[in-house]
């Protein structure tokens, strides 16, 4: 891991332990057990149907293959930037090694990952949107609502800028890729082409573009019942639209500060910020941020644990094999391998 995703990890863990110490681990203990196990489950289970639909948003980018391939990528790329010490980019990257390993072609991975990231983050801007908005129906002078309108602003000026890149510049694209952690395996110039090729393909696939928007953008709006569940079973009765625009501001700014992994320390205190504005507690707003935390390592580790198993097969059969040795053969006077 590099020193500053370290430090930034080293420094949230502190903000966290910090901010559940000030408010009393005890309170924040019984408001996140006033959820209950079965109202933890019903978190999981809607969170894992996320993944899912999350998934064929991705497969509408790549309709040729198995959905399933394209799930399981999905799941683990979460996995590896919600339950391991990295950064997104690293989920980014572990996605797209699964979905190799399921059967997508390197150089497809790696163009559909690019496309989806950009196409979830536009997706989520329209999220943020809708959030800001409830935000100034039922609060219109709260003191967050000018921050965010700027950084919606810069926000779409971005995503504006990628999807050009990718459309009419694709001698970029190199540099998106190895931004993303994706060039790795791409370093020749056949592998650059396939890249290339690949995300030509893609956008010319205008239907599934817009699934693939449209499928992200529902995602984005039903994950918030997870919230909304949560409270509800806690006694903590707060409309829908509420939890919408608390989770939808919640996760522009988790997206602002991508640099920390999983967010730590960013998430609790943006919690706390936003939630005193909706009616929760501090104790119940640390309360459903370690509750999404625990979800996560729920789902996450044991996917971890199956993709290293699945890595590690691969890696056996392999040295099983063995490498694959060129083979002398004279022709007209001269040796080539074959």
């Amino acid at each position: 891991m590099r020193l500053l995703p370290l430090l930034a990890t080293g420094i949230g863990l502190a903000v966290m332990a910090a901010l559940v110490g000030y408010f009393g681990a005890g309170a924040v203990l019984d408001s996140l057990f006033a959820v209950g196990i079965g109202g933890f489950a019903a978190v999981c289970a809607i969170h894992l149907v996320l993944i899912a639909v999350m998934g064929l948003a991705w497969r509408a980018l790549v309709p040729g293959y198995r959905p399933l391939a394209l799930m399981w990528g999905r799941l683990v790329r979460d996995s590896g930037s919600e339950a391991l010490p990295l950064s997104q980019v690293g989920g980014y990257v572990l996605g797209a090694r699964a979905a190799t390993l399921a059967g997508v072609p390197g150089s497809l991975a790696a163009a559909s990952t690019i496309v989806d990231v950009t196409l979830e983050f536009v997706a989520q801007i329209a999220y943020t949107g809708l959030g800001l908005a409830w935000l100034v129906h039922l609060q219109p002078g709260h003191p967050a609502t000018q921050p965010i309108l700027v950084g919606l602003v810069v926000a779409i000026g971005a995503a504006g800028a990628l999807l050009l890149v990718q459309r009419h510049a694709l001698r970029y694209v190199d540099r998106i890729a190895g931004v993303l952690g994706l060039g790795l395996t791409e370093r020749t110039a056949a592998g650059a082409a396939a890249i290339h090729d690949a995300l030509a393909a893609i956008y010319r696939n205008g239907a599934g573009l817009w699934w693939s928007f449209a499928l992200h953008l529902i995602c984005w709006v039903a994950s918030a019942i997870e919230a909304w569940l949560a409270l509800s079973l806690a006694g903590v009765p707060i409309r829908f639209g509420a939890v919408l625009a608390l989770e939808s501001l919640l996760y522009a700014i988790r997206t602002a500060a991508f640099v920390v992994p999983n967010a730590v320390g960013v998430q609790e205190g943006a919690y706390i910020l936003l939630g005193a504005g909706f009616g929760l507690t501090p104790e119940m707003a640390l309360a459903l941020s370690l509750l999404k935390r625990a979800r996560d390592l729920i789902i996450g580790l044991p996917a971890i644990g199956l993709w290293q198993l699945v890595e590690g097969g691969r890696l056996v059969r392999r040295l099983r094999t063995g490498p694959t040795v060129a083979v002398p053969v004279r022709t007209a006077g001269r040796q080539t391998g074959t």
